[in-house]
């Protein structure tokens, strides 16, 4: 399996109020996913709650998902506010057998471009981890340009990117764009994962996907039809999910996450506060369209 091509699952980090992880079943979730044959998993993303986690219990959430994993590669998050916490977590990851390390420039002071880049240049140097850009607008409030991931792309270690992907009529020409700025080799990946058929169907790398975290099988379909280039189908199945996307649009992909596996009995987590559980009429809604579906 290549870590950084067809379907990266990027699962909650379930951890009770005290921020102590539920190792026993964070291994659930993961063999899920190791059962419907995901390319990748991406632990400790935006969706696994890095930021409200500390270095040890990070620590423990990687070596029991990877004890879990088997063969499935694992890549873990390893942002953090300060350059030497960020090499700190990518050391651990490494020595506790992560294939990669997700890095997204966190921040309390906006980033400027110069500083994001050592930041990676430092990360990727003194940790020896592959690293994979995380371009999160949304959560970090920085913005990779095209000329920084292409600037990037040429600093040893870093080896990948995850980009949201933009909308159908769009993410040709962006696709095209980066590729043409990039070394050979270079995965480009995206997120968003409304989104994110269109930009396989372009010829995107990988799909870096919440809803895969959730629903393996479901969206192992849909990863599959793409990478054929089976556009119809693709398609068909994206159209289908819309109530899903619906979902993702109207509660977040975090508080949907957490709600739907509670539903699916696969733990009885609550995201960290200050993030709340959705309300028992989004719970609700969340469940009549697992059930109409037929998710898995």
């Amino acid at each position: 399996m290549s870590m950084f091509s067809g379907l990266a699952a990027f699962p909650i980090t379930p951890a009770d109020a005290d921020g102590r992880v539920d190792v026993a079943a964070l291994r659930g979730l993961v063999r899920r996913l190791g059962e419907a044959k995901v390319d990748s998993i991406g632990l400790l993303g935006s969706t696994g709650t890095y930021a409200y986690l500390s270095r040890s219990e990070r620590r423990r959430a990687i070596e029991a998902a990877l004890d879990e994993a088997g063969k499935v590669p694992v890549m873990a998050g390893v942002g953090a506010l300060r350059t030497d916490e960020a090499v700190a977590l990518a050391r651990d990851a490494k020595a506790a057998g992560a294939g990669a390390g997700l890095l997204a420039p966190v921040s309390y002071t906006p980033l400027l471009d110069e500083e994001v880049f050592v930041h990676y240049q430092t990360v990727a140097g003194e940790s020896g981890l592959p690293i994979c850009i995380y371009n999160n607008p949304g959560v970090t409030h920085f913005t990779f340009s095209a000329e920084l991931i292409q600037r990037l792309s040429g600093v040893p270690g870093v080896v990948a990117v995850k980009n949201p992907a933009p909308p159908a009529d769009q993410v040709g020409a962006h696709l095209a764009d980066l590729r043409a700025r990039v070394p050979a080799g270079f995965s480009l990946g995206y997120s968003a994962d409304a989104n994110c058929a269109e930009a396989m169907l372009a010829g995107g790398d990988a799909w870096h996907s919440v809803l895969g975290g959730i629903f393996p099988e479901t969206t192992m379909a849909l990863c599959r039809a793409a990478q054929s280039g089976d556009a119809a189908e693709t398609r068909r199945l994206n159209e289908r999910l819309e109530p899903v996307w619906q979902l993702f649009r109207d509660l977040t992909g975090l508080r949907l996450a957490y709600a739907a596996a509670n539903i699916l009995g696969l733990t009885q987590a609550k995201p960290p506060r200050p993030i709340l559980p959705l309300s028992e009429a989004a719970q609700a809604r969340v469940a009549t369209v697992i059930e109409e579906l037929e998710l898995s």
